[in-house]
């Protein structure tokens, strides 16, 4: 379009150029139109060779010259020669059956009247053809495009979709509990960065399913441990008869025991689940040192049975956002385990403090410490450094893991490092809450 709109431009301006240009040599010449030679002369002088048709009228719209006599024939414009002859300059093209067909009728003008018209008619063949093999080419040209393109589209859709299936196949292995499965796809586009999240998502949901696997393994164990004990003694009263009244009671004690540790794994198993489950609960304004005495006087007893002392130095205004219960899980299993994984005539000490709108919780003890190679799992569940020793004291491998999640769930931080005089130094960071 723009081409033929070109070609177009250019036929208006020669056509037009040249009938204005007869037109101007016809009123400098006369002043009434009539039939002579001079008129024949003018146009002859002005070199209009290859024109297709050039007629000149009379005031009356009489042709004066018409060399191949086209105003004889059918379909002249005089519409268009008495609208010159109105004083219009009047321009049509069109272009059909490939060729130009361009017309111009300019009125002659002389003292302000129109004296006659020039009609200038052009036929360009060689235009229209090359206007045909233009649109051809172009023709041809959208055409590759075209094809191309929709190529180019079908590969991108085809590569898209091929990746794409790749990750839903990759979806319904995972959920079938295939959680080693991974997507391996290059690339920086969004696809590579969703396979990349996914092969990260997966890897999570191993490690969690593993230790999943591994907290219901022990958490039977813990729990089948004191049954099978409970069974055993019970068994040994019934089978025996004639057993003595101290050996009876000896071993009702050790079941009452057995029941004791197995409700003190159940009841930790339970605190686990409900920080699992993120069961919403009311926080208030705790005041930790309030939280840290009444449960330093509940271990007191725990600390003197063992030999050890329970010494403390608690600052006052150390409030905290949370629940007397959560606070009192974080103190008691802390220093418990202080308590229990001491030294002989050991100590331990709590100090509770303020710091840079931070309340600090200290928990340190004199005990035999803990490896630098057990330091990062000891939160981990049912982790122990030594499980002789533990069982020995009575720990199930949970109270750390309590800890951990309780402080995770109000925002807090909980930190361990072995002291330079020997045991562990445990400390709990919480916002001051004001």
């Amino acid at each position: 379009m723009a081409s033929r709109d070109m070609i177009f431009s250019s036929k208006q301006s020669f056509v037009q150029g040249l009938a204005s240009l007869i037109a101007t040599h016809l009123e400098e010449r006369f002043e009434v139109l009539t039939v002579n030679d001079d008129v024949h002369r003018i146009v002859a002088q002005l070199d209009v060779a290859g024109v297709a048709q050039i007629v000149i009228t009379d005031a009356e719209g009489v042709a004066l010259y018409d060399p191949v006599g086209c105003s004889e024939q059918p379909g002249f414009p005089t519409d268009y020669i008495s609208q010159a002859l109105g004083g219009d300059d009047v321009f049509y093209v069109e272009f059909s059956n490939g060729s130009f067909s361009s017309s111009a009728f300019t009125p002659v003008m002389s003292r302000n009247a129109t004296i006659g018209t020039v009609y200038v008619h052009d036929e360009d063949i060689e235009q229209g053809a090359l206007l045909i093999r233009m649109q051809a080419t172009l023709r041809n040209i959208s055409i590759i495009v075209a094809i191309f393109s929709i190529v180019v589209v079908v590969l991108i859709i085809w590569s898209v979709m091929r990746r794409v299936t790749s990750i839903i196949n990759a979806i319904k292995s995972v959920r079938e509990g295939e959680y080693g499965y991974r997507i391996d796809m290059s690339g920086s586009d969004e696809l590579a960065l969703l396979s990349d999240e996914f092969n990260s998502l997966t890897n999570r949901l191993r490690e969690t399913e593993e230790v999943r696997r591994r907290f219901v393994a022990d958490a039977s164990h813990e729990l089948k441990t004191p049954l099978a004990s409970i069974r055993l003694l019970s068994d040994s009263i019934l089978q025996n008869e004639g057993i003595e009244r101290e050996v009876v009671q000896e071993f009702i004690s050790d079941i009452g025991h057995e029941a004791e540790r197995l409700a003190r794994t159940t009841s930790k198993l339970m605190t686990l689940t409900r920080l699992d489950s993120a069961i919403p609960y009311k926080n208030t304004r705790v005041n930790m040192r309030d939280a840290v005495e009444a449960t330093l006087r509940m271990l007191k007893p725990l600390a003197e049975s063992r030999g050890l002392t329970l010494n403390s130095e608690l600052s006052d205004e150390c409030y905290v956002l949370a629940t007397d219960d959560a606070i009192h899980q974080v103190v008691f299993n802390l220093v418990e385990n202080a308590i229990k994984y001491n030294k002989p005539d050991g100590s331990v000490f709590v100090r509770l403090m303020v710091e840079d709108k931070t309340v600090i919780l200290n928990v340190d003890d004199r005990g035999v410490g803990v490896p630098d190679a057990d330091l990062p799992y000891i939160f981990d569940r049912f982790y122990r450094v030594d499980k002789a020793r533990s069982r020995e004291a009575g720990g199930s491998g949970l109270g750390l893991s309590i800890v951990w999640d309780t402080i995770r769930e109000l925002n807090g931080k909980v930190t361990v490092r072995r002291r330079s005089g020997g045991g562990m130094r445990f400390q709990v960071r919480f916002a001051l809450y004001t």
